[in-house]
C-alpha cells in the first residue's frame, strides 16, 4: 500500500512539474505575443504592440486574427514648420454616418453607413458631439488643426453660420481672405498654431463664400470622382465641380479612395495593395502632386498595414523623397534617408476590432510643444444637423 502510494505521489510530483512547466511556457508565450508587431498572430489588442489592433480580413482570405496598424506617423513630429499644403492626411468620409449611432431627434438621416467609431474615437479625444466634439477637441488640443468639408444641404439663410457660432467655433476659424487664391502655398503650420487659426471649413455652395464666410470648395481643392470611378484601377479622373487635377490654380488636392456603396466586410481589401496602387495613379494624374487629403471609409480595416502605412509613405516621398516618413531626417538634404523597419513605429495607443468595429475607448495621444498633430475628416452635413441645436 505504501509503495503504490508513494508510486502515486511521485506520478502526481512528474505531473505537477509538467503543470509548473505548461504554465511558465504559456506566461512567456503571452509575454512574447504582448509585443507582437505588425502581422503578427494575437488573441486581442492587448496581444499587440503600442498603436496597434487584433483584426483579421475574410475578404482576403486571412481569417487568422493578426496585429494590424491603429494609427498613422503625424509627419510634424518628423519634419515641422512646413506649409501646411506640403502634408497628407487622413479623412474620414462622411465621418457623421457612424455605425450603430443613436437616432437624432426630427429628420433622420439617408445615407449609408461609412465609418465604424465616433467623430469622438475619430479625433482621439472626449468631447461631446459632431461639431461641439471638434470644438472641444481644439479647445483641449491647442496645437492641433482640423479640416471640415461639407457637402452641403443646409438651404436655411445663415444656416451654417448659425451651427458654427452655436458649437464655439468661430474662435478657431480660418479666414478665407488668409487662404491662397492662385495655387500659392499655404501658411506653415506652425502659423496657423500660433494665431490660432486651426480650423478650415469648406462649402459646396458657392455663395456661402460672400454671405457667410465659408471657404467655396472648388476654388481651394482639387478632387478625384468619388465613388466606383474613384476606385477603377489606372484611372483618376477629376470630379467634374473640380478644376482638372493638374491644375495649378488650387493648392490642396483630395483623393477619394471608397465604393459607391460601402461595405465594412470588404474595406480590409480595398485598403490593402489596391488603395497604394491607386494613390500612385491619382499622383501621376495631378502631374506628380501627392494628394493633401486621403478619403476613406471604415479607415481602421486593413490586412495589416493599411491607411496608415500609405499615409507614412505619402507623406515620405513628399517632405523628404524617401520610402517612408520615417525614413526622413530633419535639416538633411532632399533623398537622404535613413534605414528603418518595414513597418512604421506607431503611438502609445491599443485597441482590438473583430467584426463591427466599436471602440470602447477614445485612444489618447501625448503631444508636445515641439510638433502638431492634425485630424482631418470629411463631414457631410446634412440638414437634420440643423435639428440638433
Amino acid at each position: 500500500m505504501f509503495a503504490c502510494f508513494a508510486d502515486h505521489c511521485r506520478l502526481r510530483g512528474a505531473a505537477l512539474a509538467v503543470g509548473y512547466l505548461c504554465l511558465y511556457l504559456l506566461l512567456i508565450s503571452l509575454a512574447f505575443i504582448a509585443h507582437a508587431q505588425v502581422l503578427d498572430l494575437c488573441i486581442a489588442a492587448k496581444n499587440c504592440g503600442p498603436g496597434l489592433f487584433c483584426g483579421n480580413c475574410p475578404a482576403l482570405g486571412k481569417n487568422q486574427p493578426v496585429c494590424t496598424r491603429g494609427q498613422a506617423i503625424i509627419p510634424t513630429s518628423i519634419i515641422d514648420a512646413l506649409p501646411f499644403n506640403k502634408y497628407t492626411w487622413l479623412v474620414t468620409h462622411n465621418a457623421f454616418s457612424i455605425v450603430d449611432a443613436p437616432l437624432l431627434p426630427g429628420v433622420q438621416r439617408l445615407t449609408f453607413y461609412n465609418q465604424e467609431d465616433t467623430v469622438t474615437n475619430q479625433l482621439r479625444e472626449p468631447a461631446i458631439n459632431t461639431l461641439r466634439e471638434v470644438e472641444a477637441f481644439l479647445s483641449e488640443n491647442p496645437t492641433e488643426i482640423v479640416t471640415i468639408i461639407i457637402e452641403d444641404y443646409v438651404h436655411t439663410p445663415k444656416g451654417l453660420t448659425k451651427l458654427f457660432t452655436n458649437a464655439g467655433l468661430y474662435k478657431y476659424w480660418f479666414p478665407v481672405s488668409k487662404m491662397p487664391k492662385k495655387g500659392e502655398d499655404w501658411p506653415t503650420v506652425t502659423q496657423m498654431v500660433q494665431e490660432n487659426c486651426r480650423l478650415l471649413v469648406f462649402t459646396s455652395i458657392a455663395s456661402k463664400e460672400a454671405e457667410e464666410g465659408i471657404a467655396y470648395q472648388w476654388k481651394y481643392i482639387l478632387e478625384n470622382k468619388s465613388g466606383d470611378p474613384g476606385v477603377k484601377p489606372g484611372s483618376c479622373p477629376n470630379r467634374k465641380e473640380s478644376k482638372p487635377l493638374n491644375s495649378r490654380s488650387a493648392s490642396l488636392f483630395l483623393e477619394n479612395y471608397f465604393p459607391t456603396y460601402p461595405v465594412e466586410s470588404e474595406a480590409c481589401k480595398e485598403h490593402s495593395t489596391p488603395l497604394a496602387k491607386m494613390v500612385g495613379t491619382c499622383y501621376k494624374a495631378a502631374g506628380n502632386v501627392m494628394p493633401n487629403f486621403l478619403a476613406v471609409n471604415f479607415y481602421m480595416r486593413s490586412d495589416g498595414g493599411g491607411v496608415f502605412d500609405v499615409l507614412d509613405r505619402m507623406n515620405g516621398q513628399t517632405l523628404c523623397g524617401c520610402s517612408t516618413v520615417t525614413a526622413c531626417q530633419a535639416g538633411a538634404p532632399f533623398g537622404s534617408c535613413k534605414n528603418v523597419a518595414s513597418t512604421s513605429p506607431v503611438t502609445t495607443t491599443t485597441g482590438s476590432f473583430s467584426g463591427s468595429v466599436q471602440f470602447s475607448r477614445s485612444a489618447s495621444t501625448v503631444c508636445s510643444p515641439n510638433f502638431f498633430i492634425f485630424y482631418l475628416f470629411s463631414l457631410r452635413l446634412m440638414a437634420f444637423m440643423l435639428q440638433m441645436q
